[in-house]
């Protein structure tokens, strides 16, 4: 197995500490601070410019995650609904101002539409309450994913408490447009594994298929949503690697670490293991 070069999300603070680091290769780069309701109210352009600065010379991948904070992309609300879109085009404004080619934002499934799809199937003229969350996403991102598509920006869903790994990629799916893929998070999908019988992260990979856009890489207990380095946990890298190895994609692959203190520890981690670079 080859190992893969990899990345990291950072808050735009952070890039100095890791900046030789980035370039070396170069690598991939998620920056976090348009999550931030706050950043994106305030003055997100004059962050965009502080962050390209601090990244002149850097030639890898850029993206940012995108709000998710109370701005869910089912909101049906006619009154709420404009609000939660302006946000989402606000994100997507510094990512053009950066320069950056994705967006991650937040799947809108839950274990309970899990457990209910099933009971709410949908007969006559009432659709299923999977159409219904699919129906809400289009009304909430249609011109977010219009615009990403003009400005060269895909916008990728990442998996938060989804327990199958296919909701997220038909959601993708149904836009039908070069502008939305899918992202996966390992420690979220390794929680839905343990808690809720999801399948393990691997299988996740090999789901994704065409469509797998983008990774955060993260370990976790099966538990909570540690963000701890690869290698703390018990998710099994050598399987989740071998398919990433395997798929028909070329995702951003970036830790996404609690500490971004630990990005040294979890890199001489996966460099014995063989798995990255």
């Amino acid at each position: 197995m080859t190992p893969l070069r990899i990345g990291a999300a950072l808050k735009i603070a952070d890039i100095p500490h890791h900046r030789d680091w980035l370039l070396d290769g170069p690598r991939d780069l998620e920056i976090r601070d348009f999550i931030s309701t706050e950043a994106l109210l305030g003055d997100w352009r004059g962050l965009a410019a502080v962050a390209k600065a601090r990244l002149d010379g850097f030639s890898g991948r850029l993206g940012i995650h995108g709000p998710f904070v109370n701005v869910p992309m089912t909101c049906n609300d006619p009154e709420l609904r404009p609000i939660v879109t302006r946000r989402y085009l606000t994100g997507l404004d510094a990512a053009i101002a950066l320069g950056a080619t994705q967006m991650v934002v937040h799947s809108p499934f839950t274990i309970w539409d899990d457990r209910n799809f099933g009971d709410r199937p949908g007969r006559g003229n009432t659709p299923s309450h999977r159409d219904t969350i699919i129906a809400a996403c289009h009304e909430v991102l249609r011109e977010v994913v219009d615009r990403a598509a003009d400005n060269g920006v895909t916008l990728v869903i990442e998996n938060c408490d989804d327990v199958s790994p296919l909701d997220r990629l038909e959601l993708a799916r149904s836009f039908d447009s070069r502008a939305v893929k899918v992202s996966l998070d390992t420690g979220h999908a390794h929680n839905a594994h343990c808690a809720h019988g999801a399948v393990p992260v691997d299988y996740f990979v090999v789901a994704a298929g065409e469509w797998l856009a983008h990774v955060h890489l993260q370990d976790t207990d099966g538990y909570a949503d540690r963000h701890w380095a690869p290698g703390r946990g018990t998710i099994r890298w050598a399987s989740v690697f071998a398919a990433l190895q395997a798929a028909p994609a070329d995702p951003h692959l970036v830790l996404e670490l609690r500490d971004h203190g630990d990005i040294p520890a979890a890199m001489a981690w996966l460099e014995r293991e063989g798995l990255a670079r």
